[in-house]
């Protein structure tokens, strides 16, 4: 009869242990799939700035500082974007893309005060439509860094609350980093106005 009782608590115990640990699993894919939505709308917006370029390339010939220092920070926005896509949560790496992010976020703004200053770029119809799909690309990028962040604090609350914190440590769940951009500023869409 007490081997029973034993086997029981032995049962209940691992049934407890399983489920801590599915839930762990659940909310750290939880978080991976809210910064795969962060993933696509960065890369729309990162595909929207070439062409945004290309256009005020045409009027501001001799802004070609500012023009390249877009393109790079677009660029090295990619490639934290990569980074931080093959390992969503690592703090590195997450650091790097908000890094990235404000840089970037800094040379449009740049760049969107600089086309105030010629009233036929700020009129180009292509140049409107795609500083409006930049702009609302933003606000979508806002909402998804919202969610994954809301989901990585879910997942590293579960990670390290009791009894949640023995499995994530017997397991070697680690500690997921929130998206944070350092700047106020820089947690803004650029502003753009073609009144």
């Amino acid at each position: 009869m007490e081997w029973i009782i034993l086997l029981l608590v032995i049962v209940g115990v691992v049934a407890f242990i399983v489920g801590i640990y599915n839930r762990l699993v659940a909310a750290r894919n939880a978080y991976k799939n809210a910064f795969a939505q962060i993933d696509v709308q960065l890369t729309r917006r990162y595909d929207l700035i070439p062409n945004l370029v290309e256009i005020a390339k045409g009027y501001l010939k001799h802004e070609r500082e500012t023009l390249e220092a877009v393109i790079k920070a677009r660029n090295a926005a990619v490639d934290g974007l990569k980074g931080a896509a093959a390992d969503p949560g690592n703090p590195a790496a997450m650091q790097k893309l908000a890094s990235a992010e404000g840089a970037l976020s800094g040379v449009l703004g740049r760049l969107f005060a600089l086309s105030e200053a010629y009233p036929d770029l700020k009129a180009n119809q292509n140049m409107m439509q795609l500083t409006e799909e930049l702009t609302s690309t933003e606000n979508k990028v806002a909402f998804a860094r919202q969610t994954y962040n809301d989901t990585v604090m879910s997942y590293n609350n579960q990670r390290e609350m009791f009894p949640g914190s023995i499995v994530a440590g017997m397991f070697n769940f680690l500690a997921a980093q929130l998206l944070d951009i350092g700047k106020p500023e820089a947690r803004d869409a650029p502003k753009v106005s073609f009144s």
